[in-house]
């Protein structure tokens, strides 16, 4: 393990390096802290021989979400997009099937009703074409009236979100993001599919919980999906829908379009975002910090409370749980129990990032082999208990984060 975690920081890296120790492939954790980073961690292995650096990325799946409301909520501050407008207003084909109503903040908060991925593509190498996906979401009908209820988006979310960015800045996300995020933040590792030029520093991805160096069958995923699920959602009272969420999430060759160097080419804004742990924790810094980081004003502070104001409570149509969305973010998970200021998204495969203004707050991890879970692993939510415990801890002394020595 190499890296760094400030004096008063030392639980996090202690989490960490046991769960190095315990798991295999490789990860990096990072917290910021009052804007200023005080962990910022990496170990094991990026492929079968070499190991994970400081500059390694990874893809993060649904963690991207959060990345790509971000880049929306930058074109609202400029008061480019209205919420409450409907979706068609910048999408003008969008109004077909009884889609006229939908609006962006249905988008947002996972209530367009447009959640079913195997209802739209036949196999997994449509969600490469991004023109594909724009149409057929376009031309689809809700599967619920708008806004009666809210189901995770997994996938169909990213070319939602996406699209209206394209329409509204004339750059498609990708770009939108590096420009208008990745740049003015100086983050080197906050990419939607990956440039040609970055490949050289990216993790190979393992399959969840599966054998290597084999792909996973679409009948394996499912499986997986509905055994974590499965776990997560024991407690809670009613019935879990497989069927509905694996019609939600996993499209059929799913492995076509999420495991082959052919994802790093395309854009696909809810599932292939790469990046280091340390570019996700600035993006969150900045969101912790009221939309501004280090003298860069992202966002202001206006919009960062409008963002994490919970939209959505109760269980998740799809996922069974409660999300608390906001718009974009879910609630965060910890295994110390709720952090009700916090928000951000977690992803299948492990990774998550997060901000919580009330402590100025953010953590991310970012990781190449975890658990198949839509909502990350323990992992991130192990670390997140720890960083909420130290960052408590030097608040509580009343002491600015300290920016010199090992803990």
């Amino acid at each position: 393990m190499d890296g760094v975690a400030h004096k008063g920081y030392g639980l996090i890296r202690r989490v960490f390096e046991r769960q190095l120790r315990r798991g295999s492939g490789g990860a990096a954790v990072c917290v910021y802290h009052r804007g200023e980073p005080v962990v910022d961690l990496w170990g094991g292995e990026r492929t079968d021989d070499e190991p994970w650096r400081d500059d390694t990325v990874a893809m993060c799946f649904s963690t991207t979400k959060g990345v790509s409301s971000t880049a929306l909520h930058i074109l609202a501050d400029r008061g480019l997009v209205d919420y409450d407008e409907p979706v068609a207003t910048y999408w003008p084909e969008f109004a077909a099937n009884g889609k006229q109503a939908v609006t962006v903040r249905h988008v947002l908060t996972h209530s367009a009703g447009l959640h079913r991925i195997r209802s739209l593509v036949d196999t997994g190498d449509r969600l490469l074409d991004w023109e594909y996906m724009a149409e057929a979401l376009a031309a689809a009908a809700p599967a619920y009236e708008p806004g009666s209820r809210h189901g995770y988006h997994a996938l169909t979310y990213g070319w939602l979100v996406g699209e209206i960015v394209r329409r509204v800045s004339g750059s498609d996300i990708a770009a939108f993001v590096h420009c208008e995020l990745a740049t003015p933040l100086s983050c080197d590792g906050l990419y939607i599919g990956l440039p040609e030029s970055e490949r050289g520093r990216a993790a190979n991805l393992e399959p969840p919980s599966l054998p290597r160096p084999s792909n996973p069958t679409v009948r394996r995923v499912e499986k997986r999906i509905g055994t974590q699920m499965g776990k997560l959602v024991s407690a809670l009272p009613g019935t879990l829908n497989t069927r509905r969420m694996i019609n939600a999430l996993v499209p059929r060759n799913v492995e076509a379009a999420l495991y082959s160097p052919a994802a790093m080419d395309a854009s696909i804004p809810a599932a292939n975002g790469f990046f280091t742990a340390r570019s996700l924790a600035r993006m969150y810094a900045m969101l912790a910090g009221g939309g501004e980081l280090e003298g860069t004003r992202i966002l202001s502070r206006e919009r960062v409370a409008i963002i994490s104001e919970v939209q959505r409570r109760g269980r998740d149509h799809v996922l069974v749980m409660p999300m608390d969305w906001r718009l974009g973010y879910h609630r965060v998970f910890t295994t110390r129990g709720r952090v009700p200021e916090a928000f951000g998204h977690f992803g299948f495969g492990g990774s998550g990032g997060w901000a919580d203004p009330s402590r100025e707050l953010s953590v991310a991890f970012v990781c190449n082999r975890g658990s198949g879970s839509p909502v990350g692993d323990l992992r991130i939510m192990e670390l997140g208990a720890a960083a909420v415990r130290a960052a408590d801890r030097v608040n509580d002394r009343g002491n600015e984060p300290v920016q010199s020595g090992l803990a």
